[in-house]
C-alpha cells in the first residue's frame, strides 16, 4: 500500500498539499453532485429553494403526502451542500 508521504513526493508536493487538493477536489465533486439533484428538485417542482417549497406545500400546490420524501431530500442536501460550501471557505 502507498502512503501518503511516498505519493507527495512522488508528485512533487508537501504531503499537506495533497491533502489540501485531495479535500478540495472531493468537497467540489461532492458539490455538482448534490447541486445536480438539487436542480432536478427544484425542476420538478419549479421552486428555488426548499422555503418555497414549503411555502407551495402549504398553499396546496402539492399534496403533502406525494411530496414528503422530497421535502426532506431537499432539506437535506440543502443542508449539506451549505456545509461543503463552508468547507471549501475554509481550505
Amino acid at each position: 500500500m502507498i502512503t501518503l508521504e511516498e505519493l507527495a513526493r512522488d508528485l512533487g508536493m508537501k504531503p499537506d498539499e495533497l491533502i489540501k487538493e485531495s479535500l478540495e477536489t472531493f468537497l467540489r465533486h461532492k458539490l455538482k453532485v448534490i447541486e445536480s439533484e438539487l436542480f432536478l428538485l427544484y425542476r420538478r417542482y419549479g421552486v428555488r429553494d426548499v422555503q418555497e417549497f414549503d411555502r407551495m406545500v402549504q398553499e396546496g400546490k402539492f399534496h403533502e403526502e406525494d411530496a414528503f420524501e422530497d421535502y426532506f431530500k431537499f432539506d437535506n442536501l440543502e443542508a449539506e451542500r451549505d456545509l461543503i460550501l463552508e468547507y471549501l471557505d475554509k481550505l
